[in-house]
């Protein structure tokens, strides 16, 4: 009798899913890896610069022969944010959603950090940058990275906790009954059961990364101007000149930028990330990437798992004894009441401060006319809401059920979601002053060219997770089509809906910045609101405007998520959780 060897640790094989190795498929890989690290290293190169705080100039050169060079440098910035953003995500969603006290505290910590607009963080973080790097165009880079981080994280952090929140239960049971550790429970159960929404909003966390790219890299605060180099500020200076040619030609780049990333970089991560799907049955029409293809026909991903894959347990073991506690069956209330308090006296005290400085400075009348300029912005953000859903909750269900659909239609909706819309901004001020149209209307439109692809992404996420038994199951019953979706569809995407409304609704407000105050060359189109009242202060550095504005839209947002989103939250976790 033969005794089967026990499998080693970190390294897994399955026969049935194997696929023929290709050399072909190895020399690709190796080329591709050997370049992108060329890339990567020759481009870095020009992050660290002296750098002289008075003598940096506020444009940079638009010669077409540096678009290659600037767009490397942008794409750079943009993934080390996504892996900031990625890193917060896990922390802060898991103790979000894990820490009962601690959840007082970061949700409503959450909603204020989405509502604090891109320019809000540049104004209080760009000197304490400069000054931490002296002499080094560190600083810069390293505000313009934690300004694309600011537009990137809120999204994802919101999805992964949705996720947490509406786990199944069965598996949180099995996860205690198995005596799970707290890090292997976040990477065995969490990671898992919440990689598809991520994946998702991570893209689309991308393209709002890409949108305030011009805001990021042509930095406009405290009378100063900064330029790094980058297809943002090339664009912002392109514009500065009034020349549409170069700006049509940066659009081009982008284009094809977008395109080459979700071709080589987020079409392997989709298709990758259909394993973590839980149904009982299979798509027959399962989607594919010839990229990933590649990947699994070569030796190398094998060899490097082979390398690497013994010290995953070793460092498994170590980490084990640190994480986030699951939540406890138990709180003494004497312990709640105690956090209660000090987080009630904290906030107090903050309040109180920051109320005695406005009032110092610019008085309570400036409150009151921020929040009549927030009433104006809140409108647009509902109608584009209103607009928004309607528009994409079919297309994005239709597109996220069919395999076939969802494999044309991905490159599109990712070139239009990552698309950064405001480089089309120039042009559309030409358009409205050739035009004599209004800015008060056309800022909608703009607004949504940055915040509705939340829905759309959240949608398509939520309708692909469906699982393929429950509708083979309503195929056989043949549900009529209407109750096909009040009964299946709705239901089944309905958390997925409530995250992308309620990013959306935050990156309208965020996006009101930019949308609601436009320039070409030495024109200039405002639309009364919120978003421009923000940008004009930031502009010629007046904090404690910059302080009440910022105070005023994060007012709004939280208290609309806390009297409206939040319960949509608690219904679609008590009633739409598959």
């Amino acid at each position: 009798m033969t005794r089967a060897l026990p499998p080693v640790r970190g390294y897994t094989s399955n026969p049935a899913l194997d696929r023929p190795r290709s050399r072909w498929a190895d020399a690709a890989v190796f080329v591709g890896a050997a370049v992108l690290i060329w890339i990567v290293v020759k481009v870095s190169a020009g992050v660290d610069v002296p750098f002289d705080q008075a003598d940096t100039p506020a444009t940079i050169s638009t010669d077409p022969a540096q678009l290659p060079y600037y767009a490397a440098r942008s794409l750079l910035r943009m993934f080390a944010a996504l892996g900031l953003s990625i890193a917060f995500t896990f922390v802060y969603a898991t103790a979000a959603a894990r820490l009962p006290r601690a959840q007082k505290v970061l949700l409503p910590g959450l909603d204020i950090l989405q509502s604090v607009p891109i320019l809000g963080f540049l104004s209080i973080t760009i000197t304490g940058f400069i000054a931490l790097f002296p002499g080094s165009s560190l600083g810069l880079e390293a505000a313009s990275i934690f300004a694309i981080f600011t537009s990137q994280a809120w999204n994802m952090t919101f999805a992964f906790y949705q996720s947490l929140i509406s786990q199944p239960r069965e598996l949180d049971e099995a996860a205690r009954n198995l005596r799970l550790s707290r890090w292997q429970r976040f990477w065995r159960v969490d990671v898992p059961s919440g990689m598809f929404p991520l994946v998702w909003n991570a893209m689309m966390s991308f393209g709002s990364g890409w949108f305030f790219l011009t805001a990021a890299e042509a930095i406009s605060v405290n009378n100063r101007e900064y330029a790094l180099p980058g297809i943002g500020s090339y664009v912002a200076s392109a514009a500065a000149e009034s020349d549409t040619a170069k700006v049509l030609l940066a659009v081009a780049t982008m284009i094809v930028m977008v395109i080459g990333l979700n071709v080589l970089f987020w079409r392997p991560i989709t298709v990758w990330a259909e394993r973590f799907r839980v149904e009982d049955s299979e798509s027959a029409d399962a989607p594919r990437s010839l990229v990933l293809d590649l990947l699994r026909r070569s030796h190398i991903p094998g060899l490097l798992a082979r390398a690497f894959g013994p010290l995953v347990y070793p460092m498994d073991r170590v980490m084990s004894v640190f994480g986030l506690a699951e939540r406890p069956l138990y709180v003494p209330v004497l312990r709640r009441r105690v956090a209660d308090a000090v987080v009630v006296v904290a906030l107090t005290v903050g309040a109180v401060l920051l109320l005695h400085y406005i009032h110092t400075t610019v008085g309570f009348g400036e409150l009151a006319h921020a929040a009549l300029l927030g009433v104006i912005t809140l409108g647009r953000v509902i109608v584009l809401l209103i607009v928004a859903s309607a528009v994409w909750v079919p297309i994005g269900v239709w597109i996220g059920l069919n395999p076939k659909v969802t494999r044309l239609a991905q490159p599109i909706v990712q070139v239009l979601a990552s698309f950064p819309a405001n480089f089309l901004f120039p042009l559309v001020t030409a358009v409205l002053l050739a035009t004599g149209a209004s800015l008060q209307w056309a800022a909608i439109a703009l607004m949504a060219l940055g915040a509705q692809w939340y829905i759309l992404f959240n949608v398509i996420a939520g309708a692909a997770a469906v699982p393929n038994d429950l509708r083979e199951a309503a195929a056989n019953l043949r549900l009529p089509r209407t109750l096909w979706w009040r009964r299946l569809i709705l239901p089944a995407i309905f958390p997925s809906y409530v995250t992308g409304a309620l990013t959306a609704a935050g990156g309208a407000w965020n996006a009101s910045i930019v949308a609601e105050i436009v320039e070409f060359g030495p024109s200039t189109l405002v639309a009364t609101g919120l978003g421009s009242y923000i940008a004009d202060a930031t502009r010629v550095g007046d904090f404690p405007r910059i302080l009440v504005g910022v105070l005023v839209m994060s007012a709004y947002v939280v208290g609309i998520n806390r009297l409206f989103w939040r319960r949509l939250y608690a219904l679609a976790q008590r009633r739409y959780s598959l």
